[in-house]
């Protein structure tokens, strides 16, 4: 059996942060190690027992969400973060990937994207809701110069970059495609080859620049 993906909750709301747990517990392959209620909180602990991931509510009291990142990134640099927030505004999704956020969900999405996101995000991924997607794809259209590189891709490939970029997590891809979540994985590793990017979102704003 596959080794756990270990996880560590930081959310000041008790509800949601047991909410969060008990969400976790009904994936065979995610862990959560523990939770933690405040930005300075994370700071002292996560270093002393680091998960894989930490799934980081953006507004907490005192230090915030976006702080705690960009604290614990240059302490552990390989740390995965993935913020979770009712807010979809383009400053904070910029100052939180700036920061060293590998995602970005909205706290009302349902439990498989979760989980996906954390799967995602735990081989190089870089998962986000839909709306946020598409804010990621707007912005890097007007910053961004057009790349020559995307014409390299196929008509298959180009179907699965655009459902990406609509904010589908690869098993949604693969149902709509028809084919497996291991074999859009294939693609999406494919793409970024292609485009000679890092991850799926650096592919997505390199696509659509």
């Amino acid at each position: 059996m596959k080794e756990k993906k270990t996880v560590v909750i930081v959310e000041d709301d008790p509800g949601l942060r047991d909410q969060l747990v008990r969400v976790l517990k009904s994936a065979r392959d995610i862990e959560c190690l523990y939770t933690l209620g405040s930005a300075e909180e994370a700071v002292q602990k996560i270093p002393a027992r680091p998960p894989d991931v930490v799934l980081m509510d953006i507004e907490l009291p005192g230090m915030s969400g976006i702080d705690c990142v960009a604290v614990l990134k240059k302490q552990l640099p390989d740390l995965e973060f993935i913020m979770l927030t009712v807010y979809e505004d383009a400053d904070r999704i910029f100052r939180a990937l700036k920061a060293g956020a590998s995602g970005y969900l909205i706290k009302s999405g349902p439990p498989e994207k979760l989980f996906e996101a954390i799967r995602d995000v735990h081989s190089g991924g870089a998962p986000f809701s839909a709306h946020i997607a598409r804010k990621v794809v707007q912005y890097f259209r007007g910053t961004t110069k057009p790349a020559r590189e995307t014409e390299k891709l196929s008509p298959r490939e180009c179907e699965v970059i655009e459902l990406l970029a609509s904010g589908y997590i690869y098993k949604e891809i693969g149902d709509k495609l028809g084919i497996g979540a291991e074999t859009v994985r294939s693609y999406v590793k494919n793409i970024c080859i292609k485009l000679q990017v890092k991850n799926r979102t650096e592919a997505v704003a390199k696509h659509f620049s």
